[in-house]
Parts: C-alpha cells; structure tokens; sequence
C-alpha cells in the first residue's frame, strides 16, 4: 500500500553551531559547571547573573577568530574555577584606581593559572587580549596619559606568571609604564609567582604592590566589621577565610586536567571562529569607588577622570557614577513618569510622527546598494542582451547588498543642569524616551545619560579643600554625578520610567561638561559596535561657581574644547552637539543651536538621519556597486 506522506525533512543546523556545541562543552569543563547556561549575542562578552554571554559567531570563520572567541570563554570560565567572589570582596580595596588594578591583576591570576597548565588556552587567551587592545587603538598610542595603568599592571603580572610577553597590540601600554612600575614595585612582582594558586595570599601580595605605586587604600568595608570590640570576630573571619582559601587551592590542584584538556582538544579541533572584539570579564556595571585624592600620575581613562594637561580634580572622593534607579524609590519614579507624559502629551504626538519619519528613512536603507554578476540571487534582467548575441553565455544574477547601520550605537547625553529646569529639561525626557524606542524598532542600541553635581557651590570637594588649607588653583571643585538612565543594552521598557527622575526637584545643578563628555565617550568606546555616535544635548557653556571662583576663568571650557578635539580628531565616535538656546556651533563642527526646546525633537531626529544616509551612501562606493533604485527620501 503507498503512502503519499513525505518524510519530513530533517531541519538543517547553522554552520556556527558545531562550534558553539565545542566551545561551550570546553567553558562547562574547565568551570567545572556542566549545567552551566551559555548563550551567543551580538553583545558585550561576560558572566551575567551566573550565566555567560559570548559573542555570536559569524557565518565564515578564520582559525584567528576562533582563538579570539575561546579565550572569551576560557577567560571565563578561570575565572568561575579558580576565583573566590568571597574572598574577592574581603581583599578588594576601595578607592577606584586601585580599585581597578585589583581586578585587573586578579583576572590576569586565574588566566595565568590556565595558561600555565593547557598551551591550547595559553593561545586562546593571547589572542584574545590582542584582539581587544587592537580594537581600542592602544597600538597607536605615544602618551603614558592614554595608556590605562591597570592593563599595563595586568599585562606585566601575566608576564612575569607566564613568561609571555604583552601581544603585539599591547605592547606599547607595557612599554610606557614599565619603567615606573619596574622602579617602584618591581619586587612585589616577582613575588606573584610564589602564591599564585592562594588567592588571598596572592591579594595580600597586590595590596603591597599597589602601596608601592602610592594606591594604597583600606579594603572594602562591606564585608568587614569595624575594629574595637568586633576585632576578634575579624580574627575568626580571617582564620575562616583562610582556612576555606587552603581548601579551595587544594582542590583547585585536583582539577580534572584530562577533562579540561580532553574538551580544549575538540573545541581546537572545530576550523570555525567568531568575529568578535574582545571586552573585559569584570562584572558589566560601571560603577566603582571612590578615590581619596586625585594624583598627577595616574592615566586618563578612570570612570570619572578627566582629560588635558592642565586639568585635574581637586578630589575624586565624593564623585558618583549612578543608575538612575538608585536615585528614586520605584513608587516614585512611576509618579515622575506619570508627570512628564502629562506634561508633555501634545508634543508627544508631534515627536513620534518626526519619529516615524526617522524610522522609515532607516529602514529604508537596509538594501542600497547591488552586487552583480554573481551565480545565484535576481536575474538581471540588464545583461539579457548579451545571451541573445552569444547563447552560449551564462545567465547573470544580482542582489541587494544590506549596509551595516543596524551594527550601531547611539549615546544620548543630556545637559542635567539648573539651567535646563523647566521646559528643556522636560523636553529633552520626551524626545530622548521616544528616540530610544524608535531606534531600538530599527535594531540600533541607544544609551541615555546625563550629568550634573550632587551639591550647589562645591559640596563635600570644596570642604575638603578648605579644611586642606585652600590651596591656590585646586582644579575642579565640586562633586560629580553621572547618571545612567538607560544603558545600551537595556531595553526600552524597562528603562522608560527612569527618564521621569530628571523631573525630580533638586536633581538639576552644575554642568562640568568636559568630564561628562569624557565619561559617555569612553563607555562608547567599550561597546563592541562598529559604528558609535555620540550626542551631546546642552543649554550653555560650562558652569561650575565653586571651581571658577578659584581657577581661571575658562577652566572648565577650555578643558571641555580640548576634550572636543580629542574625539573629532582621534576617536571613531561620531559626535554631534545641540544647543538649546545656545551657540555650540563654536566648540563643535558637526552641530546646530536650537531657539526654543519645542524645536528638540526635529533637530535630533535629523542630525541622526543626515548620520545614517551619510553612512548608507557612502557604502555602495566602497563595495563599487551601483545604488539601489529605491531611495529613503522618495518616502516623503
């Protein structure tokens, strides 16, 4: 008897995923997790909430790409097999930089110990942290102030635990730092190798090393009891700890190595990769602590250290870097959210129109550009003629070739000054929350910050000042406050209400908008993103009462002019400036100054089209294509 049933047929796999399978088996065995969750995302690489992220592996793979996106997942996975977070948190120092060469150690430790013992992710991890000092330019560095000391730190700890030297990449970090930490902490660096399987002994060794580089600070209080009377249940604490650190370095010793070193073997067994930039395995929140004193020194690239030669904090003590969140109770924020849609409900209207212009103007440069005379795709009905003249020539086929814009990111910074208060302020919330929604429906990340002080005249920086003796030119004096109200990987819902907390009274102060600038623009910097545009929304020049009462009188901007320089000429960001009700045509080239805060959304929304259209036709000159018929403006 026939049937006329067909089997079915069998679903057909990604070519990736044979070498997710590989690299995931290998991560879950050197964790020593075998129900460990891995996922795969165009996003930043990391351990998220006990599950990891890696990124998505593209479809054509180079044997170099591969290394790159294991030792991700080999950096990774040290880290949950050879780390303590317990002990972590009991040894970690508090103020910021030191702070950030703590961690940065740590993680050279646990890859070192991976290293040491599987060649396979000895080349992994080397890959990798080439991959990521390649992607930053640190390659092309000359100044010690652009070169981050907690990676040179790291890069010479790795060298003395490994025998390595820094990745061609890097190099030029280590090279400017060497001699000064060779000078000053050259001893505690060779004492690494001895306790490198005891983490606490081996952090009580980096806090020697950072006393000697003058980052000395007290470790973190959240975990330990105040002295006096409690100081012998620290003692029991200690001995507890050390006690639990001993166990975990034996056990660490027992580690399977035919286990790990079986699953390394078939993960080098698979030819496939990912074209992935490298990021670092810390935690993905950008907070941090505080500093005690800002030192003349110390590099650039710290949360909330500013940028120039002649500019400095007087303290970094009493700066914040925020979630928006954290800021207001929940019940709270709902109220304020409630507020600014009621106070705003006729522009809404008119900003998501301007909005859905913006939208269809990008989605209708996904296909701008045709590739021809390829073996499969749309006959091209153009070169017909030639199978007429000669019969014997082969048909020729054409497709649409789709630009790169969706691999974007765009950072909204907003101006959180008293100046702002009222309509701009409000404005600036409505189009920056209807902006974010429209560019998240066309697949582009956007991220929403905003700046201010956390006190009028100065705060807790000028009364340390004054308690210091007043000394003459003190640099910035007032306490900073960086808020993120929605990162780029949050999506918009959760963080729409967060944009009601800028109608909060007592929130809008002073604006030092050099520092700000500095601070979204090395956030940008971080992301994994090809292509990365930064706006800065603002009402005036830079305002600070307290630091101009005791600087020159353009301190603040000329520091923020020589930030502006710093991105248009050397960074890949893209920066565009609006003014409300004032000139930054003069600190910015690419920019426009707006009249009145209603005028807000179609500026944004335009500055951000002439962006993406710039972008869309400047691809099919580089491909050598000719442009699609279909055109973004015919939309109108």
């Amino acid at each position: 008897m026939s049937s006329n049933i067909k089997p079915k047929t069998p679903t057909k796999e990604s070519p990736t995923e044979p070498f997710k399978r590989s690299v995931t088996g290998c991560l879950r065995a050197i964790a020593r997790k075998g129900d460990l969750e891995v996922s795969y995302a165009a996003e930043r690489p990391g351990l998220v909430g006990g599950k990891v992220r890696l990124p998505e592996p593209a479809r054509k793979l180079t044997r170099q790409e591969a290394a790159i996106v294991r030792g991700h997942a080999d950096s990774i996975a040290l880290k949950l097999a050879c780390h303590d977070p317990d002990v972590h948190r009991r040894l970690v120092p508090g103020g910021q930089q030191a702070r950030a060469v703590f961690e940065a150690v740590e993680q050279a430790r646990v890859e070192a110990i991976g290293s040491r013992r599987m060649e396979g992710v000895a080349h992994n991890l080397t890959a990798m942290i080439d991959d990521k000092f390649h992607r930053g330019k640190f390659d092309e560095i000359t100044d010690r102030a652009d070169a981050p000391i907690e990676d040179a730190v790291a890069l010479m700890v790795r060298e003395r635990l490994t025998g390595q030297a820094p990745p061609p990449a890097a190099k030029k970090i280590v090279d400017l730092w060497r001699p000064f930490i060779e000078e000053r902490a050259g001893r505690g660096l060779d004492k690494l190798g001895r306790v490198l399987e005891d983490q606490r002994k081996f952090g009580d060794v980096v806090h020697d090393l950072l006393e000697s580089l003058d980052m000395g600070e007290d470790r973190s209080s959240s975990d330990e009891e105040e002295e006096g009377e409690e100081g012998d249940q620290d003692r029991k604490q200690d001995e507890t700890g050390e006690k639990g650190d001993a166990a975990d370095s034996e056990d660490m010793e027992k580690m399977s190595m035919e286990e790990a070193e079986a699953s390394a073997d078939a993960a080098d067994a698979s030819e496939e990769a990912v074209d992935a930039p490298a990021a670092d395995m810390a935690d993905d929140s950008e907070m941090g602590e505080s500093e005690t004193a800002a030192e003349p020194w110390r590099p650039r690239n710290r949360q909330n250290e500013p940028r120039g030669p002649d500019y400095r904090p007087f303290t970094l003590r009493f700066d914040e870097t925020v979630p928006a969140e954290d800021l207001c109770e929940p019940e709270e924020l709902e109220r304020l959210r409630g507020y600014l849609d009621k106070q705003l409900s006729h522009l809404q209207g008119v900003v998501a129109r301007l909005a859905n212009r913006l939208q269809r103007r990008l989605l209708a440069q996904q296909n701008r550009a045709w590739e021809f005379d390829i073996e499969e795709g749309l006959l091209d009905s153009a070169r017909l003629p030639r199978i007429i003249i000669d019969p014997l020539h082969a048909l020729s086929f054409k497709r649409e070739k789709e630009t790169n814009f969706r691999d974007t990111v765009v950072t909204l910074l907003i101006d959180n000054s008293g100046s702002m208060r009222g309509r701009p302020i409000t404005v600036a919330a409505t189009c920056a929350d209807i902006l974010a929604r429209t560019l998240e429906r066309c697949g582009v990340k956007v991220e929403i910050l905003g700046f201010t002080t956390r006190a009028w005249k100065g705060g807790s920086s000028r009364e340390s000042w004054l308690a210091a003796g007043k000394s003459a030119n003190p640099g910035r004096l007032n306490d900073l406050r960086h808020i993120i109200y929605k990162s780029a990987d949050a999506p918009w819902r959760r963080a729409r209400k967060n944009l009601g907390l800028m109608m909060r009274e007592g929130l809008l102060k002073e604006n030092i908008d050099g520092e700000a600038l500095d601070w979204a623009h090395k956030r940008l910097l971080a992301r994994t993103e090809q292509r990365k545009i930064l706006m800065m929304i603002s009402d005036g020049a830079p305002v600070d009462d307290s630091t101009l009462s005791v600087n020159p009188g353009n301190y603040l901007e000329r520091h923020l002019r020589w930030v502006i320089e710093e991105i248009e000429t050397r960074s890949p960001v893209e920066l565009i400036a609006i003014g409300i009700g004032h000139d930054v045509t003069r600190y910015y080239r690419r920019a426009v100054t707006i009249v009145d805060a209603e005028e807000l959304g179609g500026a944004m929304t335009e500055k951000l089209a002439e962006l993406f259209e710039e972008n869309a036709q400047e691809e099919p000159r580089r491909a050598g294509g000719r442009p699609a018929a279909r055109s973004a403006r015919k939309l109108h």
